[in-house]
């Protein structure tokens, strides 16, 4: 195959680089860790690569149809470029067919990356049922308190074994907990039959409640006192819904800079534990993977809180790219703990990288990325508040016994995750089902049997009874981020996930290694062969 095109947006990265537009890669992994661009260099890769893409669509031996529409752009040290490509087909959205190129330095194609392993091609793109019929579709399977009228697109529904043409409809509403709705629906433009559905929604100095006193960023304000904008870190905002559903509501203010007691009683006090998750992930995304943002552009999200009367949940929302926080039950417990905080902005991470569809296996992989990288901004703020642990939602008493959300080391602790891979599991809600992923962080990182860990008392079993020793949580989430960045596609499934941490592994420490060797130790211990 010849790679000429393909090659072309891999010499635009070079060219950012030689220029000065990036900084170095971290030294604690080998070559194939991904070098940040400066946002200029970034935008100008993106866009030498679209210019690129028709060629790259002839050289890959796609339709002509077929268009490629790229979405980023990832170069590793080594030299390699990783470029995902969202899909259109007849000028229709193609849902389930994106892609990931891996081009060496010197041009020659490693591999390809695609949700959808059939060739795109539909018999016609007139629909036998109107987009109003769709929508009264859609309208149906929202299981909502309250639902709007549905918006539909006609698109090419490829992540299912054959391409077909089909209706996305978007019903937004509000769930029967007070979560706002954004329900997809995928119909059939043929039979109007429902194909498919997902949630797009998706859940998770001053003195804060949980970890402390911490150091803020605030920027001062024209007219005298302090706003809690954190102009070092992409221009953070934490607003006050002050008990509101929509909106921005008023952005936090303080004359003296010195911001909330840790008592749920001040208004402050929530925005503090807000604001601080926000800029822990940010440095953690940065110290870790030298990301620059949660897209990697160098933006913020901003953050919400005092969402509704006695909301039980937080929750991230793409569309506005921001964070919401509810005070829990009674107002009491707000749910903006350090590891909520990083589990939730998580989400923004996967829909900027592998887009993971939010239901089945795929769900549980998304939901599991947002714990995975929750726990690791935890342990990465070292606050001696709240120590780093394995347990998801531990500070916010959201069962109201002080028992945790979820357990990493054996999630069927919380009564209803999966600690092993099985064909029942696609059945589960994401957030079971985010077990048998959490389970295989866990054993990577820390290995199997009894232990220890900043206090607290863990004991990992396997399906097959193995042994596991763990690489560290470090090496662990190095592995973990290069699949998800370079590798998985918005229908990566469990199968998925072990190649793609597998290819993750060899790419960063090698073929064979230890680390190599462990990710397949770790997978087979959670049933995934």
């Amino acid at each position: 195959m010849r790679t000429v095109a393909l090659a072309g947006s891999a010499a635009m990265v070079v060219l950012a680089l030689q220029n000065g537009s990036a900084t170095a890669a971290p030294t604690h992994t080998p070559g194939a860790t991904a070098v940040p661009l400066s946002a200029p260099a970034r935008a100008a890769a993106i866009e030498t690569a679209q210019r690129h893409a028709g060629a790259a669509a002839r050289e890959l031996g796609l339709g002509a149809k077929e268009k490629l529409v790229v979405r980023d752009v990832v170069k590793d040290a080594n030299g390699t470029v990783h470029t995902r490509y969202e899909r259109t087909y007849a000028g229709l959205p193609v849902l389930g067919g994106d892609l990931v190129t891996h081009v060496a330095a010197n041009g020659s194609l490693k591999g390809v990356s695609k949700a959808a392993k059939a060739r795109i091609s539909v018999p016609t793109t007139t629909a036998a049922v109107s987009a109003t019929s769709a929508g009264k579709t859609a309208l149906k399977a929202a299981d909502t308190a309250k639902a709007t009228a549905a918006s539909s697109r006609k698109v090419v529904w490829a992540a299912g074994a054959k391409p077909v043409l089909a209706y996305e409809s978007v019903v937004k509403g509000v769930q029967h907990d007070g979560t706002p709705s954004e329900l997809h629906v995928v119909t059939d433009a043929r039979t109007g039959k429902k194909i498919y559905s997902y949630e797009a929604i998706e859940t998770g100095t001053g003195t804060s409640q949980y970890s402390g006193t911490v150091p803020l960023g605030t920027t001062a304000s024209a007219s005298g006192g302090y706003d809690l904008i954190d102009g070092g870190r992409g221009g953070h905002k934490t607003y006050d819904l002050n008990g509101g559903t929509s909106g921005t509501g008023t952005l936090f203010h303080d004359a003296d800079d010195v911001w909330g007691n840790g008592s749920v009683s001040n208004r402050q006090t929530a925005a503090v534990d807000a604001a601080y998750g926000a800029a822990v992930t940010w440095d953690f995304y940065k110290s870790a993977f030298n990301r620059n943002g949660i897209a990697g552009d160098g933006k913020a999200a901003y953050s919400r809180v005092h969402y509704g009367n006695a909301y039980v949940n937080a929750f991230w929302d793409d569309s506005c790219f921001c964070m919401t926080y509810g005070d829990g039950s009674g107002n009491a417990d707000p749910l903006t703990s350090l590891d909520v905080a990083g589990h939730e902005m998580s989400h923004g991470l996967t829909a900027a990288t592998a887009k993971l569809n939010y239901r089945g296996e795929s769900g549980g992989l998304n939901e599991a990325t947002s714990d995975i990288f929750g726990t690791a901004v935890e342990f990465f703020a070292n606050n001696s508040s709240d120590p780093g642990d394995y347990l998801i939602g531990e500070k916010i008493d959201i069962n109201g016994d002080g028992t945790p959300l979820r357990y990493m080391d054996k999630p069927s602790k919380d009564g209803g995750s999966a600690d092993y891979w099985s064909k029942s599991l696609r059945r589960l809600d994401v957030h079971y089902s985010s077990g048998v992923a959490n389970h295989f962080f866990y054993l990577l990182s820390e290995g199997s049997g009894a232990k220890t860990i900043n206090g607290v008392s863990y004991n990992s079993p396997t399906y097959d009874g193995s042994t596991v020793t763990g690489i560290g949580r470090d090496k662990a989430i190095q592995i973990w981020y290069k699949a998800l960045s370079t590798y998985f596609t918005s229908t990566t499934d469990y199968a998925g996930a072990r190649t793609g941490t597998l290819q993750a592994a060899a790419a960063l420490y090698g073929s064979g290694s230890a680390e190599y060797n462990a990710v397949a130790a770790a997978w087979k211990a959670v049933n995934v062969n």
